[in-house]
C-alpha cells in the first residue's frame, strides 16, 4: 500500500475500498466473476466495450491485488484462461452485493440529480 493510500486510510478508510476497486470497469469485472469463474473471452463480450488492453489490465491488478486468480489449461490444442475469486476475493461479494442494493434502492435520485446538473451547466 502506498504511502498516499496510508494516509487517506487512516482519514476514511472507504478510501481503500474505492483505490481497489477504482476504475470504469473494475466493478463490471468483478460483478461478472460473482456467478463464478469465467474466461477473458467470455468477460470480454459480456462487458460491453471493454477493450482487450483493459481488461487485461484490470484482471491483472486485480489478480496482483490477490482479489482474483487466473488459471491456465489446455482445452483440446487451445490454452485456455479462467479467472475467478480468490478465497480472499470473495470477501468482496458483499460489498459489491450493498453497492448493487443501493445503487437500485436510488437510481432514480441519482439519475435526476445528474439530469438537474446537466439542465443547469447547459443555461
Amino acid at each position: 500500500m502506498s504511502d498516499e493510500i496510508a494516509d487517506q486510510s487512516l482519514e476514511c478508510p472507504v478510501n481503500i475500498t474505492i483505490e481497489i476497486i477504482a476504475g470504469k470497469w473494475k466493478p463490471s469485472i468483478l460483478c461478472e466473476l460473482r456467478h463464478g469463474a469465467r474466461r477473458f473471452n467470455d468477460l470480454k463480450r459480456d462487458i460491453a466495450g471493454i477493450s482487450d488492453k483493459v481488461l487485461s489490465a484490470h484482471l491483472r491488478e486485480l489478480e496482483a491485488d490477490g482479489i482474483v486468480s487466473r488459471r491456465e489449461f489446455y482445452e483440446g490444442a487451445v490454452l485456455a484462461t479462467e479467472y475467478a475469486f480468490t478465497d480472499y476475493g470473495r470477501t468482496w461479494i458483499p460489498v459489491l452485493d450493498a453497492l448493487a442494493e443501493w445503487g437500485l434502492q436510488h437510481a432514480n435520485e441519482a439519475f435526476i440529480a445528474r439530469l438537474r446538473r446537466g439542465r443547469r451547466a447547459r443555461e
